[in-house]
Parts: structure tokens; sequence; C-alpha cells
């Protein structure tokens, strides 16, 4: 090898130990090296403010007819924690499961004035305010921070698509003729929807309502903490 080619490789060297290898040594004994989990990074103390065009995202004006054939808007959650979910009673797959998480999280909170639930149905035509009652019973009884809510059914799939970003549809190819996420959403007090940070430093938006195989924090108890952290924020 020419002797420019060995001079040329020992400033590369010089470089890289410059330049690069005390970025490493930054990272390791600062603890920052970043993981492929999706998980809040330790020590956090405040939820992301989930954004659209920079500001932060508000939920929009809905009016639905809940279990005991009461209108709830979301007037009536200002000034409350609430989680929301989209789910339909005759649903034989995920969402058993997204409610015994919510059931969960209703056992916690749910006696307090600041604290709310809305699940909203995606099957309105089915499950009208009587069946939302039955249906509502085997999971909490009689509850006034947890509604279930039915409404005209454009308007529903307006909320979820556009209003939370939840996806949610119809499809008759399939056997029970919908398809939707099994996502939980978070809103703060002043109607904001909240979360937190993976590693990377993106908010991870929602929450997963159903429990993940491989996950040693389950979306539920992220919801546990986080919903304590913003009913102690003022």
């Amino acid at each position: 090898m020419k002797k420019s080619s060995y001079l040329g490789l020992i400033v590369i060297v010089i470089i890289f130990a410059v330049i690069v290898v005390p970025k490493i040594y930054s990272r390791l004994s600062k603890n920052t090296t970043v993981e492929s989990s999706r998980s809040v990074k330790p020590g956090f103390k405040s939820l992301d403010y989930i954004k659209n065009n920079g500001e932060p995202r508000k939920v929009p004006d809905f009016l639905f007819l809940n279990q005991d054939s009461l209108y709830v808007s979301n007037e009536d959650y200002l000034g409350k924690v609430y989680v929301v979910e989209f789910f339909f009673t005759s649903c034989p797959s995920i969402c058993p499961i997204m409610n015994k998480n919510m059931k969960i999280i209703n056992d916690n909170f749910g006696d307090k004035s600041d604290f709310g639930i809305a699940s909203f149905t995606i099957d309105p035509e089915h499950d009208t305010p009587s069946v939302l009652k039955s249906y509502s019973e085997g999971y909490v009884g009689s509850s006034t921070s947890w509604n279930f809510l039915t409404g005209p059914k454009a308007t529903v799939y307006d909320l979820a698509n556009n209003g939370f970003n939840i996806f949610a549809k119809t499809n008759p190819a399939i056997a029970d003729g919908f398809e939707h996420s099994g996502s939980f959403a978070l809103i703060d007090k002043k109607g904001f929807i909240r979360s937190r940070q993976d590693n990377y430093g993106n908010s991870i938006i929602y929450y997963s309502g159903i429990d993940e195989e491989n996950d040693k924090e389950q979306g539920v108890d992220m919801l546990l903490n986080d919903i304590k952290l913003l009913l102690n924020e003022h």
C-alpha cells in the first residue's frame, strides 16, 4: 500500500476517535442508548400533547345518547380526565378484552368526580340505549362515570376516524361486519388528547386496549399511571 494511503487511513481513525467515540461514551454514561421498545422514558413527569399541524389536538364537539337514554356531550367531560374507546356490543374478539381492561381503569378511578370513560359504539343500528344498558351492566352496573354512547352512524365514524384518528369501518366481508382499532385515547381536563413518549422521543399517541403478549408494560398499566398524572395536573 502506498504511503499516502496509510496517511489517509490514519486521518480517518483520528477523526473517528475525536468525534464519534466521545458521543458513544456520553450516551453510555447517561444511559441514553436507543432501544427498540416503545415504552416511556424513565422518570417522565408530564405527558405530550398530540399535535395537528403543530397545534395541540382537542377533542371535537360531540353529542350522543348514553345507556340511560341521556344526552352526553364533550362539554360534560370538561374538567375531567377521561378515556375514549370505539367498540360494539356483539364484537366476539377484541372488545371483551378492551372492556375488561377498561373495567380495571374504572375500578381504580370510577369513584372520582373528575374522571370519566366514553365508550362509543360503531354499530349504532344494533346498539340502542337499551342494548348498551344491558351490556354495561355486565361490566360496571350503575355508573355515573362510564358512558356507553350511541348516535348517528356517520357521526360516530367521523368522530372515530377524523376526530380521534382511531380506525373504524364496516366490512361485510368479515364475520362480524366491522373492523376497528383496539386503541384507547387519553384526554385531559381541558379536552386535549395526551400521551407519553417512546424512547425515540415520539408520542405513542394512543394506548393499546388489548393485551400484548410480549410487552412488559401493558396499555392499561400505562393508563393507570398516566391518568394519575393528569388528575394531579394543574
